[in-house]
């Protein structure tokens, strides 16, 4: 039996989807985030050295990082299902957008977070304005303007075809869900973006995908 190592508000969600598609039977044991700095529990570092989530475990093996986890679901569980054939122009899409999630759209979402925690963060009176004047001078110059640069960049992708490897939902679509979910839940990621709107809507409609917000809880992008 597969057991998911679910950490609320986390990238484990898009685990239990993938699972919820491909129709496996698996278990989620909860963790839940400190409410005062909302890093993940010392419970989690029992399962894997980093104690960070997603986690699985699949009788002796345990595998961390979202990629890798969806991989080895598709190749174990999926029988050809959500992964392009090989050698097919599909599978070169599916494969780049695989890494693309977390190597490229994440980063820039990342640092939003750590400079908006920095800009609502209590400090003293003396130091508060100069931290916020820097933060506020990071994200105008730099972050806002990768997270403008990525989401016009998915957009126009996603005028190609209606999943982000073809014309047919793959892992990618699993994958690439969660920087969309973060960039539409703490920005503007869908705003002038009827493409990025409509794929969010398109999975948010899925049974696969309601059935997974049902068994992971109430979802809020944290990181």
């Amino acid at each position: 039996m597969i057991t998911v190592h679910h950490l609320n508000n986390s990238r484990s969600q898009r685990v239990l989807w993938m699972l919820e598609e491909l129709g496996v039977a698996y278990e989620v044991k909860r963790y839940e985030r400190d409410p005062e700095t909302m890093l993940a529990p010392p419970a989690l570092k029992a399962v894997h050295p980093l104690g960070k989530s997603p986690v699985v475990t699949d009788g002796a093996l345990t595998l961390a990082e979202s990629g890798a986890i969806l991989e080895y679901l598709a190749s174990k569980y999926g029988d050809g299902r959500l992964v392009p054939r090989a050698d097919t122009p599909e599978r070169l899409r599916y494969t780049y957008w695989m890494h693309y999630a977390e190597g490229s759209a994440m980063p820039p979402l990342l640092l939003k977070l750590v400079f908006d925690r920095v800009e609502s963060a209590p400090l003293p009176f003396f130091v508060r304005p100069v931290a916020r004047a820097i933060s506020g001078r990071v994200k105008s110059t730099f972050i806002e303007p990768q997270l403008k640069l990525h989401f016009d960049y998915i957009e126009s992708e996603l005028g190609k075809s209606t999943w982000f490897a073809g014309n047919e939902l793959t892992a990618a679509d699993v994958q690439m869900s969660f920087p969309l979910e973060a960039g539409a839940m703490r920005g503007a990621a869908t705003v002038g973006r009827p493409r990025l709107a409509a794929f969010l809507e398109r999975i948010h409609a899925r049974p696969a995908y309601k059935r997974a917000l049902e068994k992971g809880g109430p979802y809020d992008y944290v990181s």
